[in-house]
């Protein structure tokens, strides 16, 4: 009998775990539960966005049970991989002991856009777009880097 591997844990992270990261885990839990085992969390956790739920309930991916987390919950986690996905959480990503290997994919901050509510979603419509086709090439687009 042949055993099963185990899940890639992986760890999402962005500054305030609001969005892009929240997205990400969404994405990945939805796409991608039988290989992934996703995480999000933020250096300065401020809440999940409201325009993030609402577009991703927009794509079928339900984030609203989802919470804003800090990364210092996670010391204890054997994370695979711990991604980063926004140069400030690059720069100010704790160092995860043991096997986690440090990746870093950024993504534009949504929260950012200025404008009508139209292009502001449109903001988050984008993001939300491009996440999903970078976590559709996960795991393997990790190893491929290794």
């Amino acid at each position: 009998m042949c055993k099963v591997k185990d899940k890639i844990k992986i760890l999402f992270l962005c500054t305030g775990n609001s969005c892009r990261s929240q997205m990400a885990e969404g994405w990945a839990r939805h796409l991608k539960s039988d290989v992934i085992e996703p995480y999000s969390a933020g250096v300065w956790p401020v809440g999940v966005s409201s325009r993030a739920i609402q577009v991703m309930a927009e794509a079928g991916v339900d984030i609203s049970c989802q919470t804003s987390k800090h990364v210092d919950n996670y010391w204890a986690t054997d994370f695979d991989y711990v991604i980063t996905l926004c140069d400030n959480a690059r720069q100010s990503c704790p160092v995860f002991t043991g096997r986690a290997e440090m990746v870093h994919k950024p993504f534009e901050d949504p929260t950012f856009v200025a404008g009508s509510t139209e292009e502001i979603l449109k903001a988050f419509r984008r993001t939300r777009d491009q996440i999903r086709a970078f976590v559709e090439t996960l795991p393997e687009s990790l190893t491929d880097n290794a």
